[in-house]
């Protein structure tokens, strides 16, 4: 057994910490365990250590969540996502935004002070342009939150198209298991089927879906508006064809899901039975055609690759900054809504305690997102979600 002291305040929590190494036996530890606890020692709450750090200090609640969603990663642009987090990537941005609207704000309410005087020392022309400035920026986060989601939960990929083109096959194919039933037999898949992979330290999530028909069949119709259900919902869809396929009826499909605004991909299968090379499509420049044999696995890393393509996750860098948390795109769109207020507010012309009031509200969201501002709810909240011991 190996005891190491840490001293305050070089340590995790801020305090003097000890760390104790033993061998991984199950039946040590809780000796251990027994030991420390007969002599005075309690057991850790969820995320008691990281709210130690938090509250001495050491992180501020942006980087706290990061703790928990770097032990909860399970690909590398999740992990580099909470590391962003980690090295305070948020945090240094809202204290940049943070810091111009203070500056601002005093001026304000200097003016409130002297407000008999009817004196101005803040530039309104140079208000707005800051204000405009900031409203362009908090939609950027705000916009990123998307992709920042997708990378914490996966990015889902819906594999559409009519009966028997391939579907369950392609979706066997890329897991490299018997996850899906395929069956020459037409409106085998009734319902969606879900699964996840990672390719290049990205995270997608796949969705066997029905064949798109017309049918009588009560049961595969339900699984039908599931497709489309699975359609609205995804990231990027994959819609399979065949050579044999009409071009009238698959234009038909494609603009159907162009008109929801998805990243599409036409993947023509079976060419292991077909010569495609003799098959003419005409690409157009929101699709990509890409000629695969789901069976034969061949052409499926083009298709992985389009996939990764189409994410633009693996474009991701230190200097783009990415919302993932909930919390903080709640806190975000609240803050959004206040600048819009005050950039209405100096249009108008309004008086400058109203104006102060709308800046102080984006200041508290912002507070919020990096703890300056919490309630006891928030915090249990938040560290209640932690594993023990961390």
């Amino acid at each position: 057994m190996l005891v190491s002291l840490f001293r305050a305040p070089r340590s995790y929590t801020g305090e003097d910490s000890v760390e104790i190494s033993c061998h991984g036996s199950v039946f040590i530890q809780q000796q251990i365990l027994q030991l420390l606890i007969k002599n005075g020692a309690r057991l850790a709450q969820a995320g008691e250590f990281t709210l130690r750090a938090f509250l001495a200090g050491k992180l501020d609640l942006s980087q706290a969540e990061a703790v928990a969603d770097l032990i909860a990663s399970q690909s590398q642009a999740e992990h580099s996502l909470a590391m962003q987090q980690m090295k305070g990537g948020i945090t240094n941005e809202i204290a940049n935004l943070r810091h111009l609207l203070v500056h601002f704000i005093s001026l304000v309410e200097l003016e409130l002070d002297f407000s008999e005087e009817d004196v101005e020392f803040a530039d309104r022309k140079e208000l707005l342009s800051l204000i405009e400035k900031v409203e362009k920026y908090l939609k950027t986060l705000i916009d990123s939150f998307t992709q920042g989601n997708a990378i914490k939960k996966g990015i889902a990929v819906a594999i559409v198209g009519k009966p028997n083109v391939g579907k369950s096959t392609l979706l066997n194919t890329l897991l490299n298991e018997e996850r899906a039933i395929v069956s020459e037999i037409p409106g085998t898949t009734r319902d969606t089927l879900e699964d996840t992979m990672i390719i290049e330290g990205v995270t997608f999530r796949f969705i066997d879906t029905a064949g798109l028909r017309s049918t009588t069949d009560v049961i595969e119709n339900l699984g039908i508006k599931r497709t489309h259900e699975s359609i609205a919902k995804a990231d990027i869809v994959i819609l399979m064809s065949e050579m044999n396929e009409m071009q009238s009826a698959l234009n038909e499909q494609i603009n159907d899901i162009f008109k929801q605004n998805k990243k599409l991909i036409l993947a023509i299968n079976k060419i292991d039975i077909h010569n495609y090379k003799n098959y003419e499509l005409k690409e157009s420049s929101y699709f990509k055609v890409i000629y695969i044999s789901a069976k034969k696995s061949e052409n499926i890393d083009v298709l992985q690759h389009k996939l990764l393509e189409l994410s633009q996750i693996n474009q991701m860098n230190e200097r783009n900054i990415i919302v993932s948390n909930a919390r903080h795109f709640d806190a975000l769109q609240n803050a959004y809504e206040a600048i819009l207020r005050v950039r209405e507010g100096l249009k108008t012309q309004i008086s400058s305690d109203f104006l102060a009031q709308d800046i102080r509200q984006c200041l508290y969201y912002f507070g919020l997102i990096t703890g300056e501002i919490t309630t006891d709810e928030i915090l249990g909240n938040i560290f209640s979600k932690f594993c023990i011991g961390k």
